[in-house]
């Protein structure tokens, strides 16, 4: 039987962080929210949960794949600032959004 390669050490700074981040951004949004409504109309708990956690897995894969390829090609910094700028002006959409059609 040959020898395997060692495992690399885990990150568990990032694994922790990652996890604490998505988590968080994860309550209570569209998706939590939809998740809740199949659940509630479909009386399928178990098969709405395996669906909705396929879906997020498979979007976090793609989000993974699309960080690596921009990786390799943008600087990290500028990632980051990208990043920071379309939260700040989608959030302040949304919130815009809100006043919009008050009377």
């Amino acid at each position: 039987m040959a020898d395997l390669p060692p495992l690399p050490a885990m990150d568990l700074r990032a694994f922790f962080t990652t996890f604490g981040l998505v988590f968080l951004a994860e309550l209570g949004d569209k998706t939590q929210l939809t998740t809740m409504s199949m659940a509630a109309s479909s009386g399928r708990r178990w098969l709405v949960f395996v669906a909705s956690a396929l879906a997020l897995v498979l979007s976090s894969l793609i989000a993974v794949l699309a960080g690596e390829w921009l990786r390799a090609r943008v600087e990290p910094v500028l990632i980051e600032r990208t990043a920071g700028a379309l939260f700040v002006i989608l959030g302040g959409w949304m919130l815009a959004s809100t006043f919009v059609g008050e009377t």
